[in-house]
């Protein structure tokens, strides 16, 4: 993958650990987790843009 090794990731898990504690863990994951599923979906789904005037946009100009 990025060349790491199971020797580098347990490090990076300790520092993970040590900086965020045991109990934030989860929450960590959760939050990663949902900003891929959100990722994926917006990558899925077509952009709609609505450019439909508005009643007031043509006094503006």
């Amino acid at each position: 993958m990025f060349g790491l090794g199971l020797p580098e990731l347990l490090i990076i898990l300790v520092i993970v650990v040590l900086l965020f504690g045991a109990g934030r863990l989860p929450q960590i994951g959760s939050g990663i987790g949902e900003g891929i599923r959100n990722f994926r979906k917006s990558m899925k789904e077509k952009d709609v843009v609505d450019v439909t005037p508005t009643k007031g946009d043509d006094e503006k100009k």
